[in-house]
């Protein structure tokens, strides 16, 4: 499959037992003694994370299908990816329940480390630069963060699930596996003052990209290089800096953390 599919579920686990259920899930008349072709590939990812994916239309919606069961399965959130229709439509499941998310499917799949083909990067390549999500929010501090994270969950968080760290400039959220799943966006939601940048960046900061948001929303984005297709209006700076090094020393993010140092 050399063009983006058509839909896609983003999900950690076994590779082996991901594509065995998915066809469990979705397609369970499917038999390979019939010469069927598989109705979708397995992506595989340089971490947790695989990527199913399909490019008949025929089977879309079968991405809300896996991730929903998947999600019941597993204590990391599933994503499914649906591209037929502009705009794109992109989930976060957990537990059976879904929050839609204003991202790029491209910039999400490459945060965890599969990038969906069509992408720009390979897997060799995200494999060799794996990308880091870190998280500034102004205006909140890391007990208050806690409190409405522990809350949307309804359990405490698990030990380690997430850095957090107070600075001079604000709160740092970031994560041993380099995915902060949509902390930043549940902790943007819960406290409207609160603002948000949302970096993800390879350990050479040579892949670079910003979100800003406001009370859950996405209102801008930077990204170095360029992205093809943004999602929201693009700027030139994030607070008056332009290179990625000088972003994050205004924002007052450690570079090391991007190589999980």
């Amino acid at each position: 499959m050399s063009r983006w599919p058509l839909w896609a579920v983003l999900a950690p686990g076994e590779p082996t037992r991901l594509e065995s259920r998915a066809l469990a899930i979705a397609m369970p008349d499917w038999d390979e003694e019939d010469g069927e072709e598989l109705p979708f590939e397995l992506i595989l990812g340089s971490g947790r994370y695989h990527a199913i994916v399909g490019a008949d239309p025929i089977d879309i919606g079968a991405e809300m299908q896996i991730a929903e069961a998947l999600s019941l399965e597993c204590d990391e959130p599933v994503y499914s990816i649906e591209r037929a229709n502009d705009p794109w439509t992109v989930m976060s499941w957990r537990n059976g329940a879904l929050e839609v998310l204003e991202v790029s499917p491209d910039g999400l799949a490459k945060s965890l480390g599969c990038p969906l083909p069509g992408s720009e990067a390979s897997s060799e390549s995200l494999a060799r630069k794996p990308l880091q999500a870190v998280a500034l929010v102004e205006g909140v501090r890391a007990q208050e963060a806690i409190r409405v994270l522990e809350e949307d969950a309804g359990e405490p968080l698990t030990p380690g699930r997430y850095r957090l760290e107070d600075t001079p400039r604000g709160l740092l959220i970031a994560s041993g596996t380099g995915d902060i799943g949509y902390a930043d966006i549940t902790v943007s939601e819960r406290i409207p003052h609160a603002t948000v940048y949302a970096v993800i960046a390879s350990p050479d900061l040579d892949e670079f990209f910003v979100t800003v948001r406001r009370r859950g929303e996405g209102v801008e984005e930077f990204a170095q290089p360029p992205d093809e297709f943004p999602r929201l209006p693009v700027v030139g700076d994030i607070k008056g800096e332009r290179s990625p090094e000088r972003i994050l020393a205004a924002l007052g993010i450690p570079p090391a953390w991007f190589r999980n140092e």
